[in-house]
């Protein structure tokens, strides 16, 4: 499990081939990857956003994707899982979150992978600052919880 929060660009496949590369010793265990890149638009409420400032609490950050990744493998039969997200300033196209889900059979790759997005989504301490034509807005709203389908 490999949870990380960097300021630096993320390339999302060779981050995916490299934590994979880790999984060697455990050839064989797992027959799926199910993935989600999140990536930056470049508009948001009806407004182009030419820029995003993303801020977290470090420690606190942290400290909770990993939580939400044991969370995710107490659920779920998976092999192993990889959560990379973006702070600082990031532009539209560049990626801001990577998450990665290994297990044996697809379903729960597909199901864990969900449940981590949209709960990192709704409860990661993250705060979002957009610069647009107006100036700049801090994002008030949320992804509303994560609901099993």
């Amino acid at each position: 499990m490999k949870i990380a929060v960097t300021d630096q660009p993320l390339n999302p496949w060779k981050e995916l081939a490299n934590h994979e590369a880790l999984l060697k010793d455990q050839a064989g265990k797992w027959g799926g990857l199910a993935t989600f890149i999140g990536t930056m638009r470049d508009y948001n409420e009806g407004e182009t956003i030419d820029a995003l400032w993303l801020e977290h609490y470090p420690g606190m950050t942290e400290n909770y994707l990993q939580r939400l990744a044991h969370t995710a493998h107490q659920r779920w039969e998976i092999v192993d899982t990889l959560i990379l997200h973006r702070v600082g300033q990031i532009y539209p196209a560049d990626t801001i979150v990577i998450i990665g889900v290994w297990s044996a059979h697809r379903a729960p790759a597909f199901e864990a992978c969900r449940y981590l997005i949209e709960e990192l989504k709704h409860r990661a301490p993250f705060w979002k600052q957009e610069t647009c034509s107006q100036g700049c807005r801090w994002v008030t709203t949320n992804t509303p919880p994560y609901s099993a389908p």
